[in-house]
């Protein structure tokens, strides 16, 4: 029972995946055709809708972050968004760009051998990330060569425009690498991946009311992460540190590497 109930919840996770990836798609290929309403709805519905649909692609593949090959399946499907956009299929090819930046993000975190270095990362990449785009590689790219810039990122259609507003690569890659580290390291990924999209959300709507070219969305994701997990890694790190005192401690009475 426990087998089947393992294959039925497997096949209907695929089966939401492929709905959701169509209906993403189909969206993003019309949503130029749709309602043209007020600046603040658009901002409404790409914060509280088309954000979160799409990260929710991420959310349905994170049983798969273990999975082996994750690195050359981001270099195929990198290799496939080239091609995509070659053939002019602009659509598919932010689709592949979203699945190749996920893949990478999930084989990253393989380099983490403890939580104590995502929390780092989480700490550090927020001001590396305002420090670029405000005057930094971002900028220029931004700013210097904006074509480069929307290859590059992954796109969300502005309803009734044909305008995106635009993610750039490491906010794509580090969403999904601390999804899953809160998976792996059993922490709360339902609510880090809320927060975390929720991060993304205000982002955009502080760039909107502030009237700025562009804001950096690593802070946001870095929070999305943090704060839904914080009592959790408090008592983790606090822990670990109290471990490593006694096995000190012990090593000093003599006790060797005892507790």
């Amino acid at each position: 029972m426990g087998r089947a109930a393992s294959v039925l919840g497997e096949r209907g996770r695929l089966l939401a995946l492929a709905g959701l990836v169509v209906g993403v798609a189909v969206y993003t290929a019309a949503g130029g055709h749709l309602w043209n309403t007020s600046l603040w709805w658009d901002v409404a519905f790409l914060a509280f809708v088309v954000i979160p649909a799409v990260f929710a692609i991420v959310w349905l593949v994170l049983p798969w972050r273990d999975a082996r090959g994750l690195l050359l399946i981001g270099l195929a499907l990198a290799v496939l968004a080239v091609l995509l956009r070659e053939a002019g299929l602009t659509t598919l090819f932010d689709l592949a760009k979203l699945g190749a930046l996920t893949a990478v993000g999930f084989w990253f975190l393989t380099v983490f051998e403890a939580l104590s270095w995502v929390v780092l990362v989480a700490l550090i990449i927020p001001w590396v990330d305002a420090i670029s785009v405000h005057s930094g590689p971002t900028k220029y790219v931004v700013s210097e060569k904006p074509g480069l810039f929307e290859d590059l990122a992954v796109g969300f259609r502005v309803p009734g425009e044909d305008g995106f507003a635009h993610l750039g690569p490491p906010d794509v890659l580090f969403f999904a690498l601390f999804l899953a580290a809160a998976a792996r390291f059993g922490l709360r990924p339902g609510w880090t991946w809320v927060g975390m999209t929720l991060g993304l959300g205000l982002t955009l709507v502080f760039a909107v009311w502030g009237d700025f070219a562009g804001l950096p969305a690593l802070p946001g994701i870095s929070l999305g992460f943090l704060l839904p997990n914080a009592d959790l890694l408090w008592h983790r790190l606090r822990n670990r540190d109290r471990g490593g005192n006694r096995r000190v401690q012990g090593g000093m009475d003599g006790g060797g590497d005892r507790p």
